[in-house]
């Protein structure tokens, strides 16, 4: 008989899907775009149709909007790295990542 899975999240799951700009380096300086399927204080969870290994740095700048401020839309510029990756739908691949930085963008 299997064990129910426990939650080992701290933090609040947002059922988000926003879009984000995603940057890595791999050999050069990639950037590209995805779409987030939820957004935590501490991670985030997208899809995208390129490979990235566990571990991987990567950068990604999405926009809260007021739903999640509960003021304006606010710009986040975030640095972390790639905790898991999953098969998904439609050749895409799922990415984990966990924050491990963040900055707020003025914008312009």
């Amino acid at each position: 008989m299997s064990q129910p899975q426990q939650e080992k999240r701290a933090t609040r799951r947002f059922s988000l899907r926003l879009p984000v700009s995603i940057r890595f380096t791999n050999g050069g300086v990639h950037e590209f775009s995805a779409e987030t399927r939820d957004v935590s204080a501490r991670g985030v969870f997208f899809y995208i149709d390129r490979k990235l290994s566990e571990g991987s740095p990567i950068e990604f700048t999405l926009t809260l909007p007021p739903e999640i401020t509960l003021t304006e839309s606010i710009r986040v510029r975030c640095k972390g790295r790639v905790v898991r990756v999953e098969e998904a739908k439609e050749e895409r691949l799922g990415v984990g990542a966990v924050i491990d930085q963040y900055d707020f963008v003025a914008e312009v």
